[in-house]
């Protein structure tokens, strides 16, 4: 497999409240292979946008990075300068965000957007070859030259969000995260821009990190999955093992959620709700809902341990 692209070792992100700390990361740690395309999956307040901002450096007051690092190749980004970390940002590590709508300068041509963060990389190109990369990116995404010369109003939602795949990939970066990228399209539109996510990857050599709740979308896209309950990690493996061997209840749960065709009258869902991150449970964070709880789990949290080769889960069921 050669040397992981990304190595995040014992993150923890915690927002300081006057109550006490909200430990949104509390301890996370995963490797990622380049070429690789890794799903981060849980429910809403599991910590996956929390992680997703860590991961870029972008976690803003009262929320800090309290621990742990984050390894691209041989930089620790936790520890770079803001102004090295500005570098870093598009052209090592890029974010692809949840609403296009919203982070497209409604006001500037879609040309000029993508120049921008060319620019403040050092890119110095003459305007014809400002021209021509810019075709040449939008090409990589599917869209006509034509598109460079529009505002973000005259594009529909999916060509929006592709205008955003085009500004995260433009400086060719070794890791790119994408969050949520389909929360607000359109099934038909979902499809086409996981395609074009999943081209332009291959194409790129990249490692990509997607984060959403949507299992179906997880199970048609990546290879390998973390899943995240709580702000830790409950399991760790390869797509394949997770689903046809789910070790960990919350992993099961969520597997079993999912609608069938045989099954399209009954919903499953998960009793109770996700914890307070202020103030979380003892022991196992998911023992309050845990369909398999035993004594113990209400005293001691689980290490996260390697259960079958390249497997890992966090569960007193294997101790």
């Amino acid at each position: 497999m050669g040397e992981p692209v990304l190595q995040v070792r014992d993150l923890r992100v915690y927002y300081h409240t006057a109550q006490g700390p909200v430990k949104a990361v509390d301890g996370v740690s995963f490797a990622l292979d380049a070429n690789t395309k890794l799903g981060l999956v849980g429910e809403s307040g599991s910590g996956k946008s929390t992680m997703a901002l860590a991961l870029m450096r972008m976690i803003k007051p009262p929320g800090r990075i309290e621990g742990g690092q984050v390894l691209l190749g041989d930089l620790d980004l936790t520890q770079l300068s803001e102004g090295r970390m500005r570098q870093a940002r598009l052209g090592l590590i890029s974010m692809i965000p949840q609403g296009a709508m919203n982070s497209l300068n409604p006001v500037v041509r879609i040309r000029r957007q993508i120049i921008d963060g060319m620019r403040a990389h050092g890119v110095r190109l003459t305007a014809a070859e400002y021209d021509r990369r810019v075709a040449e990116v939008l090409d990589w995404v599917d869209l006509e030259p034509a598109v460079a010369q529009m505002y973000p109003h005259e594009l529909s939602g999916g060509m929006k969000q592709r205008v955003c795949i085009a500004i995260a990939i433009s400086l060719r970066p070794k890791v790119i995260i994408a969050d949520e990228p389909t929360s607000a399209l359109d099934v038909v539109v979902q499809r086409q821009v996981m395609e074009t996510i999943d081209r332009v990857q291959t194409e790129l050599g990249a490692a990509v990190i997607l984060i959403g709740h949507d299992m179906g979308l997880m199970v048609q896209f990546v290879d390998r999955m973390v899943v995240m309950y709580a702000g830790k990690v409950a399991e760790l493996g390869a797509l394949r093992d997770v689903f046809s061997e789910p070790l960990h209840p919350y992993t099961q749960l969520l597997i079993d959620s999912l609608p069938t065709l045989e099954g399209k009258e009954t919903l499953k869902g998960i009793p109770g709700i996700a914890p307070s991150l202020l103030n979380p449970p003892s022991g196992c964070v998911f023992h309050p809902r845990c369909p398999q709880v035993m004594a113990h789990c209400s005293q001691r949290s689980p290490a996260l341990v390697e259960q079958k080769a390249g497997h890992w889960a966090a569960c007193h069921l294997y101790s």
